[in-house]
Formats: structure tokens, C-alpha cells, sequence
């Protein structure tokens, strides 16, 4: 997607003093790159199998649970992005108590959460299974609930603080292999089990113990590698503003999980499938995009621990301008094709005229477009530290989210929850956009502006360009014939007029390349 060396500042002093940064700047993207990749190809399979096994209200059902579930991060209580932004310092400074302090803090955390999580679901189970009662026995949908949180609980008892510690070691890409070994065996199973006819909670018990593997060997690998002591004792809390992030994973949380939730509520499970289906290809693209941010959050994090203010401006300079760049590439090539690709991945289905939605799949691209835009701003405000100072903001994105959505559904049926995301979304980046040039970086406003017009002028041409091109017939074949020309015109588009523009920027990540090339040669 992009060449790494071409992202880290072009001064030979700050290469020579950080090679091992730029190392594990290296390896987390792309072992984060091939982890969204492998998650979004198999979360492109595995649904297409469950659809045409189980049909599209047990898909409904599984999105639907499992977005329920997903409220509990609720209790997390923003935490989990306030950890690394306490462990940068001490581990630039090789403080071992310190960071045993914030992990035992952590440890005692998440297990309490764990906890909550295991009360949660008996509640769920009390009155979620009579929301569908008249598709499925209350039997069978509590059994659905049950497997699914086990792989939750034992992320929050076991895994996910080393996650936390192996991202603020900049070592994530360990997490990333192991994550992707876990997803491929899952496919694999799953698959096997839906070929041999076994039942829908036999095929979600497996994936269920396959997703338990990975926190607990991710527990063995930190205990053998890192000598942390969780039992010690400390006056003072050590995570500092522990509290202050729950705002925002209120927001997150009602960003990812609420679409699916609302029309559980408020409209049927079949659109919660057609809801899914379109989710999960643009949140592939997503996931593709923050892998980006997952590396450089670290590694913004390391340049701000160590004071390095103009290696900080270079650094998101150049990061800011390769996430507007890429996602309104991808996102307007995805709006070509988004109605084109579902038309061919539900064929055959008895109900697949309810997944073709233009108006929905315009929507939602634009949304995730804005949504991922907005990560360079929130990557660099969390790794900061500066969570109670944005906290209004994400309680303002969430009632945005969440009253636009209700109303919206009501009126206009599966689109409201699109325009509820979008609405909440484009204030985000609005409002983190102004408090980073105002408070952390200090950039000036003309540059946003400038680069959000390059987007939508990007963007307008790419759409604009392919009004003229249509699938002739619904085959796999046909949708990669009409890909194929859709991709290189948009990317023609998008080279042209980031060279009108940004032509210093687009040298510098071409020129790595070229050399390379070069020297191959």
C-alpha cells in the first residue's frame, strides 16, 4: 500500500538513533497488513458459507449477537487506549516497576471486566432470545450467546493486556501472526464442519475454542519473555487519567456496534444480514487502513515520549496525507463497485434481491471514507494522552450516532443507520482535526482544508469517470472485468491530481520504489 521508508523523515541522524523504531514500525504494518487482509478474505468467506447453509436470518442472528456483545466494551471504560499512552515514557525510560505497576493495574481491570461480562450474558440471555422468538427456540439462541462470549471472556482474563504491552513495546506483529494463524484455522474448521452438515452451534463452539487459544498462548509468550511482576504494590494509581477515556469507547463502541443493534430494535434480522454483508466489506477496507495506524501509533507514541517535536510534524505530515490519499482511493473505488460485488456474493440466495441497497452502499462508503480519514487525528490525540480533554466530543458523536440513527431508521429503513454514521463521523473529524492543529501539533488550518478539497475532488472525478461502465452479467468473472479497469482509472485519478497538489509528498513514497526497482535491475 505504501513504502514504509518513505513514511519516517528523511534525516540520517533520527535513522541512526531510532533504526530499531523504524524496524518495528516495519514489521507491525505489515504484519498488520496481512492480518486485515487475511480477515477481511476469510470474513469474506466464512458469511457465504453460513448464508447458503443457514440462510440469512441465523447470519442476521450471529451479527446481531455478537454486535450485543460488543456493548460490553463498554466497561473497558476507554482504558485500553489510555495504557500505552502510560507506558511510553517508562519503557523509553527502561523503568521495570512502572511498568509492572500499569500492567498489574491493567491485569486487575480486565479480569473485573471478565466478570461483568460473564453477568451481562445471563442478562442477555433473559431477554434477548424473545427479540427473535419467532425464528428460533429460546434454547437454541441462548446456546448462540453462550459460545459466542466464551472467546470474549478470555480475551478480557488472559489476553488483552498483552496486546497492550507488546504494542507499547512496539512489538504487535507477534500478536498479529498469532492472530492470523487462529483466523486461517478457523476458516478452515468452520468450512469442514458446514461440508460435513453439522449444526450452526456446533460450527460457532469450534470457532469458539479455536478464538480461546490465541489470549492464552499470547500469556505464555509474554510471561517467558518479559519479566513483569503483577503482584506488586503500589499507593498511587498508575495509570493516569484511567478514567477519562470511557467517553471515547462509548463513542467506539457506538460506531461499530449500534448499526446492527437498531435494527435489531427497530427494523428485521433480514436487514440486519443485508447491514452485515455491506459491513463487513467496508470495514475490510477499514481494518486494511488502521493497520497502517496500529504501527504508527507507537511510533508516534516513541517520538513523543522522546520530545522529537519536528521528527513528530514530518512523521504525521506525511502520515496524515497517505490516509486521505488511500482512503478516498479505495473508498471511491468501493462505492463503484460495492452493489456490483454484493449482487455476485448473494447470488443465489432465495432473498437476494434485499441486498441490492445503492442508496445504503453510497451511504456507508462515504461514512467509513470519513471515518477513516479522521485516524490520523485520533491516533495522534489518544497517543498524547488527551482523553479528558476530548471527552465532550465523543459524548456529542455518540447522541449524533445514536438519535440520527433511531429517527432515520424509522423514516428511510436501512439507510438511517448509514446517515446516523456518517453525520456522527464527519463531526469527529471536524472537531479532532481543529483540536490537534489547536493543542498538540500546531499545523495550520489551510493544510486540512486543502486536503479535504483534494479528496473531494479526487473522489468526484474517480465516481464520475466510471458512470460509464456496467457488469454485464452477475458472475465472478464479470465483477473483476468491471474491477479491473474501475481500480486503474481511479488510480490514474488519484496519481494525477495528488501530483498537482502534493507532488513533494507523492516523490517522496514513489521515489523508495523506483530506486528499488533500480537496483533490482
Amino acid at each position: 500500500m505504501f513504502q514504509i521508508n518513505g513514511f519516517l523523515p528523511e534525516t540520517s541522524g533520527f535513522q541512526i538513533m531510532n533504526s530499531n523504531r523504524s524496524l518495528y514500525l516495519k514489521r507491525n504494518t505489515v504484519w498488520s497488513l496481512i492480518l486485515q487482509i487475511t480477515t477481511v478474505v476469510c470474513g469474506f468467506i466464512l458469511p457465504k458459507f453460513i448464508l447458503g447453509a443457514f440462510g440469512s436470518e441465523a447470519n442476521g442472528l450471529i451479527n446481531s449477537v455478537t454486535n450485543f456483545l460488543g456493548f460490553i466494551s463498554l466497561c473497558e471504560l476507554g482504558v485500553g487506549a489510555v495504557i500505552p499512552a502510560n507506558l511510553y515514557r517508562p519503557i523509553a525510560e527502561n523503568d521495570m516497576d512502572k511498568i509492572s505497576a500499569v500492567m498489574a493495574s491493567a491485569q486487575r481491570f480486565y479480569r473485573t471486566v471478565a466478570f461483568i461480562l460473564a453477568a451481562y450474558v445471563l442478562i442477555l440471555i433473559g431477554f434477548y432470545p424473545f427479540l427473535v422468538s419467532d425464528k428460533f427456540s429460546f434454547l437454541y439462541t441462548a446456546s448462540i450467546i453462550i459460545i459466542i462470549a466464551a472467546s470474549s471472556f478470555a480475551r478480557y482474563f488472559f489476553g488483552i493486556i498483552c496486546n497492550l504491552l507488546l504494542k507499547s513495546y512496539q512489538k504487535q506483529y507477534v500478536s498479529f501472526a498469532l492472530e492470523v494463524a487462529t483466523i486461517v484455522a478457523n476458516l478452515l474448521f468452520s468450512i469442514i464442519l458446514i461440508k460435513c452438515g453439522f449444526d450452526l452451534i456446533i460450527v460457532k463452539l469450534v470457532s469458539s475454542l479455536v478464538f480461546i487459544s490465541r489470549p492464552l498462548i499470547l500469556t505464555f509468550y509474554v510471561k517467558k519473555h518479559y519479566k513483569l511482576n503483577l503482584k506488586i504494590k503500589y499507593d498511587k494509581e498508575p495509570i493516569k487519567q484511567k478514567w477519562n477515556g470511557i467517553t471515547h469507547q462509548i463513542a467506539l463502541v457506538v460506531q461499530e456496534k449500534s448499526g446492527a443493534v437498531i435494527l435489531t430494535m427497530f427494523s428485521t434480522l433480514s436487514n440486519v444480514s443485508v447491514y452485515a454483508v455491506y459491513y463487513m466489506i467496508v470495514n475490510g477496507i477499514k481494518s486494511v487502513l488502521s493497520s497502517l495506524t496500529i504501527g504508527v501509533s507507537s511510533f508516534l507514541g516513541d517520538i513523543l515520549a522522546k520530545d522529537e517535536t519536528e521528527n513528530l510534524k514530518k512523521s504525521f505530515s506525511k502520515f496524515e496525507w497517505i490516509t486521505h490519499t488511500v482512503s478516498t482511493y479505495l473508498f471511491s473505488v468501493a462505492g463503484i463497485l460495492l452493489v456490483p460485488f454484493v449482487k455476485v456474493y448473494t447470488k443465489g440466495l432465495a432473498d437476494s434481491d434485499i441486498y441490492i441497497t445503492p442508496l445504503f452502499s453510497a451511504l456507508i462508503c462515504i461514512a467509513f471514507a470519513i471515518g477513516c480519514i479522521q485516524l490520523p487525528y485520533s491516533t495522534l490525540t489518544q497517543v498524547a494522552g488527551h482523553f479528558k480533554q476530548t471527552q465532550q466530543s465523543a459524548v456529542i458523536e455518540s447522541a449524533l450516532n445514536i438519535v440520527i440513527s433511531v429517527l432515520a431508521v424509522l423514516k428511510f429503513g436501512l439507510a438511517g443507520v448509514a446517515i446516523g454514521a456518517l453525520i456522527s463521523l464527519l463531526y469527529k473529524l471536524l472537531y479532532l482535526s481543529t483540536y490537534l492543529m489547536k493543542n498538540i501539533i500546531f499545523i495550520k488550518p489551510i493544510n486540512f482544508a486543502k486536503q479535504i478539497l483534494v479528496d473531494i475532488i479526487s473522489a468526484a472525478l474517480m465516481v464520475l469517470s466510471a458512470t460509464w461502465l456496467e457488469m454485464k452479467a452477475v458472475s465472478l468473472r464479470a465483477c473483476i472485468m468491471l474491477g479491473l479497469p474501475v481500480a486503474l482509472i481511479c488510480l490514474i485519478i488519484s496519481l494525477v491530481i495528488n501530483l498537482i497538489f502534493y507532488k513533494e509528498q507523492l516523490i517522496s513514497i514513489l521515489q523508495p520504489i523506483s530506486n528499488k526497482f533500480r537496483r533490482e535491475k
